[in-house]
């Protein structure tokens, strides 16, 4: 830090105005963020790593104690920062969370302790229970319940990790029919235990979230009976479903205790939010975690999964969303330095790749889980072809990146497909953005300008946005007037069209090859679920490639189309 720094900020103090704060909890890390509620800037921010586990193969596990530990270091030291900056804490007039969505948590409510680790998203345990679910099904229809839901029944959704949780660990299942359980994803464990805990915190989750559990119905925007009966999950555990933008509670202990929470979204919706994605035919790829298209309510033909974008206010209009996962992205690029060793680094990926400026006709398709997203066939498996003595390591790291884009391309051309309009540009963020020849790769992939923003804070600046225009808060105003515009950078295509479409082709054509390498074993019996993805290492995150085209509409007892 410069020695001008703090004087600057202390020039600017009066003009400062209010402040809007973020917890940003993610898979691998949780920070704490500041900004500006007048010009979106970001003053200060802390963060802090998060562990995880791997009790068994394919299980993938947090500790709830850890992940809230981090929360309170990450405002002690931005608030420690900021008061360096002599920038005055007391001017934080609200908190937003933002939250990795699915991980599923369980706890007491009278000791405030964690009754077992929280089960990540990506956690593969459940497979044999999903197994079972779709097995008893009419016409083994994994989509049984996706008039309700939206969603498949998958192990990537919340219902299954709980039910896991109530059969095989006993103090679940003892609190459970003692009535001293609580479930809960992050945002409802962090929202608890910041408003007092075991001392009247607030049990409570957004609608984002709950759309991610398979017990919530996304026409009547609450937890449905039938669901909870169908996974025998009671529903005096459920948390209170609430707006993305409301006040929740107050901030009982820290620095900023009596600051209200008003703000929860899942980190998908947050970042749609923090691109400002308001208007119908925008879309948002987040590189890393998820890329989101919304659109009017719609169920998909093609693939993709219906759930809520966000819901800005108690008596505000719901948006809804269609989504696609695909496996893949960060994967990809792990796989490539760990297992085979062809890079040192994630930066160096791009070096590799642009040396060559080619595939030279090799196709990788990075199916490590199987397939998401349109196909949703858990048998696939990786594959690189189109492989010949030419064919060297930074052909690979190109056929690589060339993977991502691909794949992006196949959710965007499902969603062509279910709504019927075709996007004029693709906003894009996370990590993986910084990788110039990646963006440019998609942009002529696809065929359409990619836009990246400049500041690419966007899923904790989305929290702060809902946090800030909460009613009782009102210190940010999200009128398209008052939108302060967000700076980026543009890649447009610089392929013709034709050889964009060949290239597509024969990636097809690769994935068709990837197609049905693992059957289903039967289901063992005991507690130890046989995972089709037994041989998996889950030392990666998966890439929910999602998109979302945006459409507000009441839906209080209205059915999508």
């Amino acid at each position: 830090m410069n020695d001008t720094m703090p004087m600057a900020a202390s020039s600017n103090r009066i003009m400062l105005g209010p402040l809007v704060a973020a917890i940003d909890q993610g898979t691998s890390s949780t920070r704490f963020l500041v900004f500006n509620a007048k010009t979106a800037e970001l003053l200060s921010h802390h963060q802090v790593e998060i562990k995880q586990s791997f009790p068994k193969e394919g299980w993938v596990e947090e500790d709830p104690k850890e992940i809230l530990q981090s929360v309170y270091e990450c405002m002690d030291r931005t608030c420690e920062k900021l008061t360096q900056l002599n920038i005055d804490v007391s001017n934080i007039k609200a908190v937003g969370v933002t939250n990795q969505r699915e991980t599923t948590l369980v706890w007491d409510k009278q000791t405030g302790e964690p009754l077992y680790n929280a089960i990540v998203w990506l956690d593969l345990r459940t497979q044999s229970t999903v197994e079972r679910l779709i097995n008893k099904t009419p016409g083994k229809n994994k989509n049984h319940l996706k008039d309700k839901t939206g969603l498949p029944i998958s192990t990537y959704f919340s219902a299954v990790k709980l039910r896991w949780l109530m059969d095989n660990v006993e103090k679940v299942h003892e609190a459970v029919l003692s009535h001293r359980a609580m479930f809960g994803t992050v945002d409802s464990w962090l929202i608890w235990c910041l408003t007092g805990g075991k001392n009247g915190g607030v049990h409570c989750t957004d609608v984002t979230n709950a759309s991610r559990t398979m017990l919530f119905n996304i026409h009547t925007m609450d937890w449905d009976p039938e669901l909870c009966i169908y996974f025998d999950i009671p529903m005096g555990i459920l948390p209170k479903v609430r707006s993305s933008s409301e006040i929740y509670g107050l901030m009982k202990s820290g620095p900023l205790t009596g600051v209200p929470i008003s703000g929860c979204l899942g980190d998908q919706s947050a970042a749609l939010v923090g691109q400002m994605c308001f208007k119908d035919g925008q879309a948002k790829n987040t590189y890393g975690t998820g890329c989101f298209l919304l659109k009017n309510p719609v169920m998909s033909d093609h693939g993709l999964l219906t759930t809520v974008a966000y819901k800005l206010g108690r008596d505000k209009p719901a948006c809804y969303a269609l989504e696609g996962s695909v496996a893949i992205a960060g994967a990809v690029v792990r796989w490539l330095k760990d297992n085979l060793g062809i890079i040192q680094t994630s930066t160096e990926l791009e070096k590799l790749a642009a040396d060559v400026g080619t595939s030279y006709g090799c196709y990788f398709v990075p199916a490590f889980s199987g397939l998401y997203a349109p196909y949703w066939e858990p048998s696939a498996r990786g594959i690189i072809c189109g492989l010949t003595q030419f064919t060297n390591r930074s052909h690979l790291a190109f056929a690589a990146l060339e993977a991502v884009c691909f794949q992006t391309r196949e959710i965007l051309d499902a969603m062509n497909q279910d709504s019927g309009i075709n996007l004029s540009q693709l906003q894009v963020d996370g990590g993986m953005t910084s990788n110039r020849l990646l963006m440019q790769l998609q942009a002529d992939i696809l065929c359409i300008p990619v836009v990246k923003p400049s500041m690419p804070e966007t899923t904790a600046l989305g929290a702060a946005m809902a946090a800030g225009a909460a009613e009782g808060v009102s210190v940010w105003s999200l009128n398209p007037e008052d939108l302060t515009e967000v700076t980026s950078e543009k890649f447009e295509p610089q392929i013709n069209p034709e050889e964009s479409e060949l290239r597509y082709a024969r990636w097809k054509k690769a994935v068709q090859r990837a197609m049905n390498w693992e059957t289903i074993e039967p289901v063992n019996s005991g507690n130890e679920d046989t995972s089709i993805f037994s041989s998996v290492p889950l030392g990666f995150y998966i890439l929910g490639s999602m998109f979302m085209l945006i459409g507000a509409k009441y839906i209080a007892g209205q059915k999508l189309a």
